[in-house]
Protein backbone atom coordinates (compact mmCIF):
# COMPACT_ATOMS: atom_id res chain seq x y z
CA UNK A 1 0.00 0.00 0.00
CA UNK A 2 1.24 3.40 -1.15
CA UNK A 3 0.59 7.04 0.60
CA UNK A 4 -2.32 8.56 -1.75
CA UNK A 5 -4.96 11.63 -1.72
CA UNK A 6 -7.42 9.32 -0.78
CA UNK A 7 -6.18 7.88 2.84
CA UNK A 8 -5.69 10.88 4.79
CA UNK A 9 -9.36 10.63 5.73
CA UNK A 10 -11.19 7.80 7.01
CA UNK A 11 -14.20 9.24 5.71
CA UNK A 12 -13.11 10.03 2.27
CA UNK A 13 -13.69 7.14 -0.57
CA UNK A 14 -11.35 6.62 -3.56
CA UNK A 15 -12.76 6.25 -7.22
CA UNK A 16 -12.74 2.58 -6.46
CA UNK A 17 -14.75 3.02 -3.54
CA UNK A 18 -12.42 1.67 -0.99
CA UNK A 19 -11.67 3.44 2.52
CA UNK A 20 -8.28 2.99 2.50
CA UNK A 21 -7.67 3.76 6.81
CA UNK A 22 -9.96 1.02 7.40
CA UNK A 23 -7.71 -1.30 5.02
CA UNK A 24 -4.74 0.15 6.78
CA UNK A 25 -6.59 -0.82 9.72
CA UNK A 26 -6.63 -4.55 8.96
CA UNK A 27 -3.44 -4.54 7.87
CA UNK A 28 -2.22 -3.78 11.62
CA UNK A 29 -4.20 -7.13 12.21
CA UNK A 30 -1.68 -8.80 9.93
CA UNK A 31 1.63 -6.92 11.23
CA UNK A 32 0.10 -8.69 15.14
CA UNK A 33 1.21 -12.53 16.39
CA UNK A 34 -1.09 -15.13 15.51
CA UNK A 35 -4.34 -15.99 17.25
CA UNK A 36 -6.32 -19.35 16.62
CA UNK A 37 -9.74 -20.40 17.29
CA UNK A 38 -10.82 -23.64 17.01
CA UNK A 39 -14.64 -24.62 18.15
CA UNK A 40 -16.74 -28.24 18.38
CA UNK A 41 -20.13 -29.20 19.92
CA UNK A 42 -19.10 -28.30 23.48
CA UNK A 43 -16.21 -26.42 23.60
CA UNK A 44 -13.71 -23.67 22.15
CA UNK A 45 -10.10 -23.41 22.34
CA UNK A 46 -7.85 -20.28 21.97
CA UNK A 47 -4.46 -20.16 21.63
CA UNK A 48 -1.95 -17.42 20.53
CA UNK A 49 1.61 -16.71 20.17
CA UNK A 50 3.41 -14.60 23.05
CA UNK A 51 5.83 -12.38 20.99
CA UNK A 52 7.89 -9.87 22.94
CA UNK A 53 9.64 -7.03 21.83
CA UNK A 54 13.31 -7.89 23.15
CA UNK A 55 14.83 -10.42 25.04
CA UNK A 56 14.92 -8.23 28.51
CA UNK A 57 11.19 -7.72 27.80
CA UNK A 58 8.19 -9.71 28.97
CA UNK A 59 5.48 -10.41 25.88
CA UNK A 60 1.93 -8.63 26.00
CA UNK A 61 -0.62 -10.48 27.16
CA UNK A 62 -3.18 -11.77 24.20
CA UNK A 63 -5.96 -13.30 25.41
CA UNK A 64 -8.65 -12.04 28.09
CA UNK A 65 -11.82 -12.67 30.08
CA UNK A 66 -14.77 -11.12 29.30
CA UNK A 67 -16.96 -13.74 31.40
CA UNK A 68 -17.22 -16.73 32.74
CA UNK A 69 -18.68 -18.25 29.30
CA UNK A 70 -16.80 -15.80 26.77
CA UNK A 71 -13.36 -15.00 26.10
CA UNK A 72 -10.95 -13.28 23.17
CA UNK A 73 -8.11 -13.33 21.56
CA UNK A 74 -7.02 -10.45 20.01
CA UNK A 75 -3.67 -9.56 16.94
CA UNK A 76 -2.68 -6.02 16.12
CA UNK A 77 -2.83 -2.90 18.21
CA UNK A 78 -2.77 -4.51 21.75
CA UNK A 79 -3.77 -1.07 23.80
CA UNK A 80 -6.72 -1.54 21.26
CA UNK A 81 -7.69 -4.87 22.36
CA UNK A 82 -7.56 -3.52 26.20
CA UNK A 83 -10.23 -1.44 25.57
CA UNK A 84 -12.53 -3.03 23.72
CA UNK A 85 -12.49 -6.22 26.03
CA UNK A 86 -13.10 -3.71 28.85
CA UNK A 87 -16.03 -2.38 26.76
CA UNK A 88 -17.23 -6.01 26.02
CA UNK A 89 -17.02 -6.87 30.04
CA UNK A 90 -18.76 -3.95 31.24
CA UNK A 91 -21.38 -4.90 28.07
CA UNK A 92 -21.67 -8.27 30.12
CA UNK A 93 -21.70 -7.19 33.93
CA UNK A 94 -24.51 -4.47 32.87
CA UNK A 95 -26.67 -7.35 30.91
CA UNK A 96 -26.66 -9.76 34.11
CA UNK A 97 -27.28 -7.10 36.09
CA UNK A 98 -30.83 -6.19 34.09
CA UNK A 99 -31.76 -9.57 33.18
CA UNK A 100 -29.82 -11.43 35.70
CA UNK A 101 -28.80 -14.26 32.69
CA UNK A 102 -25.47 -14.27 30.78
CA UNK A 103 -25.32 -12.51 27.78
CA UNK A 104 -25.94 -14.03 24.67
CA UNK A 105 -22.45 -14.28 22.63
CA UNK A 106 -24.14 -13.24 19.16
CA UNK A 107 -25.41 -10.30 20.86
CA UNK A 108 -22.46 -8.95 22.30
CA UNK A 109 -20.87 -9.31 19.11
CA UNK A 110 -23.19 -7.34 17.46
CA UNK A 111 -22.39 -4.66 19.79
CA UNK A 112 -18.56 -5.08 19.18
CA UNK A 113 -19.08 -4.85 15.48
CA UNK A 114 -21.40 -1.69 15.71
CA UNK A 115 -18.26 0.30 18.19
CA UNK A 116 -16.27 -0.63 15.40
CA UNK A 117 -18.36 0.47 12.72
CA UNK A 118 -18.43 4.13 14.13
CA UNK A 119 -15.15 4.67 14.01
CA UNK A 120 -15.03 4.09 10.50
CA UNK A 121 -17.72 6.55 9.68
CA UNK A 122 -16.24 9.81 11.89
CA UNK A 123 -13.50 12.13 11.05
CA UNK A 124 -12.39 12.66 14.32
CA UNK A 125 -11.83 9.08 15.36
CA UNK A 126 -9.69 6.49 13.62
CA UNK A 127 -10.78 2.55 13.36
CA UNK A 128 -9.38 0.13 15.87
CA UNK A 129 -6.21 -1.53 14.84
CA UNK A 130 -7.04 -5.20 16.22
CA UNK A 131 -9.32 -8.63 15.02
CA UNK A 132 -10.50 -9.76 17.64
CA UNK A 133 -11.54 -13.52 17.91
CA UNK A 134 -15.04 -14.03 20.20
CA UNK A 135 -14.81 -17.69 21.86
CA UNK A 136 -18.46 -18.17 23.64
CA UNK A 137 -20.44 -20.47 25.28
CA UNK A 138 -24.68 -19.88 25.56
CA UNK A 139 -27.76 -21.92 25.12
CA UNK A 140 -27.47 -22.35 21.30
CA UNK A 141 -23.94 -24.15 21.67
CA UNK A 142 -20.27 -22.66 20.89
CA UNK A 143 -19.18 -20.17 19.01
CA UNK A 144 -16.25 -18.61 17.69
CA UNK A 145 -16.45 -15.03 15.87
CA UNK A 146 -13.87 -13.14 14.03
CA UNK A 147 -14.57 -9.14 14.55
CA UNK A 148 -13.01 -7.25 11.62
CA UNK A 149 -12.05 -3.54 12.14
CA UNK A 150 -14.31 -2.89 9.21
CA UNK A 151 -17.26 -3.47 11.57
CA UNK A 152 -17.61 -6.87 10.09
CA UNK A 153 -17.94 -9.93 12.15
CA UNK A 154 -18.09 -13.55 10.94
CA UNK A 155 -18.80 -16.78 12.78
CA UNK A 156 -16.28 -19.66 11.97
CA UNK A 157 -15.63 -23.13 13.06
CA UNK A 158 -11.66 -21.99 13.06
CA UNK A 159 -9.74 -19.56 12.30
CA UNK A 160 -6.41 -17.69 12.54
CA UNK A 161 -5.68 -14.14 12.14
CA UNK A 162 -2.02 -12.25 12.55
CA UNK A 163 1.21 -12.77 11.23
CA UNK A 164 2.22 -15.66 9.42
CA UNK A 165 -1.35 -17.09 10.00
CA UNK A 166 -1.87 -18.61 6.67
CA UNK A 167 0.55 -21.71 7.62
CA UNK A 168 -1.80 -22.25 10.05
CA UNK A 169 -5.37 -21.49 8.08
CA UNK A 170 -3.94 -24.43 5.87
CA UNK A 171 -3.68 -26.64 8.51
CA UNK A 172 -7.31 -26.04 10.14
CA UNK A 173 -8.75 -26.13 6.50
CA UNK A 174 -7.48 -29.87 6.31
CA UNK A 175 -8.77 -30.62 9.43
CA UNK A 176 -11.87 -28.82 10.16
CA UNK A 177 -14.12 -31.62 9.23
CA UNK A 178 -13.57 -33.63 12.33
CA UNK A 179 -13.72 -30.50 15.13
CA UNK A 180 -17.36 -30.67 15.12
CA UNK A 181 -17.05 -34.25 16.76
CA UNK A 182 -13.73 -33.14 18.78
CA UNK A 183 -13.35 -33.89 22.73
CA UNK A 184 -11.23 -31.05 24.44
CA UNK A 185 -8.16 -33.11 24.23
CA UNK A 186 -8.14 -33.10 20.45
CA UNK A 187 -9.08 -29.32 20.20
CA UNK A 188 -6.33 -28.15 22.03
CA UNK A 189 -4.22 -30.73 20.43
CA UNK A 190 -5.38 -29.24 17.10
CA UNK A 191 -4.73 -26.01 18.19
CA UNK A 192 -1.18 -26.79 19.57
CA UNK A 193 -0.20 -27.95 15.81
CA UNK A 194 -2.29 -25.02 14.38
CA UNK A 195 0.14 -23.21 16.74
CA UNK A 196 3.15 -24.75 15.49
CA UNK A 197 2.70 -24.21 12.14
CA UNK A 198 2.77 -20.36 12.65
CA UNK A 199 5.79 -20.33 14.25
CA UNK A 200 7.70 -21.46 11.00
CA UNK A 201 10.26 -23.35 12.41
CA UNK A 202 10.85 -22.15 15.87
CA UNK A 203 10.26 -24.48 18.22
CA UNK A 204 7.22 -24.91 20.10
CA UNK A 205 7.26 -24.56 24.02
CA UNK A 206 4.65 -22.96 26.68
CA UNK A 207 6.69 -20.01 26.86
CA UNK A 208 5.83 -19.00 22.93
CA UNK A 209 1.92 -20.03 23.10
CA UNK A 210 -0.84 -19.48 25.93
CA UNK A 211 -4.02 -21.65 25.61
CA UNK A 212 -7.66 -20.91 26.80
CA UNK A 213 -10.67 -22.95 26.88
CA UNK A 214 -14.37 -22.53 27.47
CA UNK A 215 -17.06 -25.67 27.16
CA UNK A 216 -19.65 -26.93 28.59
CA UNK A 217 -19.25 -27.29 32.73
CA UNK A 218 -16.26 -25.27 32.17
CA UNK A 219 -15.64 -21.61 32.58
CA UNK A 220 -13.76 -19.84 30.49
CA UNK A 221 -9.66 -19.88 31.87
CA UNK A 222 -6.19 -19.56 30.61
CA UNK A 223 -4.40 -23.17 30.72
CA UNK A 224 -1.25 -22.71 32.82
CA UNK A 225 2.45 -23.39 31.50
CA UNK A 226 3.24 -26.60 32.89
CA UNK A 227 -0.31 -27.64 31.59
CA UNK A 228 0.60 -26.42 28.20
CA UNK A 229 4.13 -27.54 28.62
CA UNK A 230 2.75 -31.25 29.36
CA UNK A 231 0.26 -31.44 26.26
CA UNK A 232 2.98 -29.96 24.26
CA UNK A 233 5.56 -32.96 25.27
CA UNK A 234 2.90 -35.94 25.21
CA UNK A 235 2.31 -34.47 21.21
CA UNK A 236 6.33 -34.55 20.06
CA UNK A 237 6.73 -37.72 22.09
CA UNK A 238 3.92 -39.50 19.71
CA UNK A 239 5.37 -37.65 16.72
CA UNK A 240 8.16 -38.66 17.08
CA UNK A 241 7.60 -41.90 17.41
CA UNK A 242 5.30 -42.47 14.38
CA UNK A 243 8.29 -42.23 11.49
CA UNK A 244 10.40 -45.14 12.92
CA UNK A 245 7.74 -47.74 12.80
CA UNK A 246 7.57 -46.74 8.89
CA UNK A 247 10.90 -46.81 8.01
CA UNK A 248 11.94 -50.68 8.79
CA UNK A 249 9.76 -51.76 6.15
CA UNK A 250 10.93 -50.96 2.90
CA UNK A 251 14.52 -52.05 4.11
CA UNK A 252 14.28 -55.55 3.49
CA UNK A 253 12.73 -54.69 0.29
CA UNK A 254 15.90 -52.59 -1.23
CA UNK A 255 18.43 -54.92 0.50
CA UNK A 256 17.00 -58.43 -1.78
CA UNK A 257 17.32 -56.70 -5.48
CA UNK A 258 20.70 -55.31 -4.23
CA UNK A 259 22.16 -58.91 -3.84
CA UNK A 260 20.06 -60.43 -6.88
CA UNK A 261 22.04 -56.88 -8.97
CA UNK A 262 25.18 -57.98 -7.45
CA UNK A 263 25.07 -61.74 -8.51
CA UNK A 264 23.89 -60.45 -11.73
CA UNK A 265 26.03 -57.69 -12.21
CA UNK A 266 28.83 -59.96 -12.68
CA UNK A 267 26.84 -61.79 -15.73
CA UNK A 268 26.11 -58.94 -17.01
CA UNK A 269 29.70 -57.50 -17.25
CA UNK A 270 30.64 -60.42 -19.18
CA UNK A 271 28.06 -59.14 -21.34
CA UNK A 272 29.31 -55.59 -21.51
CA UNK A 273 25.72 -54.52 -19.97
CA UNK A 274 24.45 -52.28 -16.67
CA UNK A 275 22.81 -54.35 -14.47
CA UNK A 276 21.30 -51.09 -13.11
CA UNK A 277 19.70 -49.74 -16.43
CA UNK A 278 15.97 -50.34 -16.78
Amino acid sequence: MFRNQYDTDVTTWSPAGRLFQVEYAMEAVKQGSAAIGLRSKTHVVLACVNKANSELSSHQKKIFKVDNHIGVAIAGLTADGRVLSRYMRSECINYNYTYESPLPVGRLVVQLADKAQVCTQRSWKRPYGVGLLVAGLDESGAHLYYNCPSGNYFEYQAFAIGSRSQAAKTYLERRFDNFMGSSREDLIKDALIATRESLQGEKLSSSVCTIAVVGVGEPFHILDQETVQQLINTFEIVREEEPPAEEPQPAPEQDAPTDQASGSGAAAGDQGGSPMEI
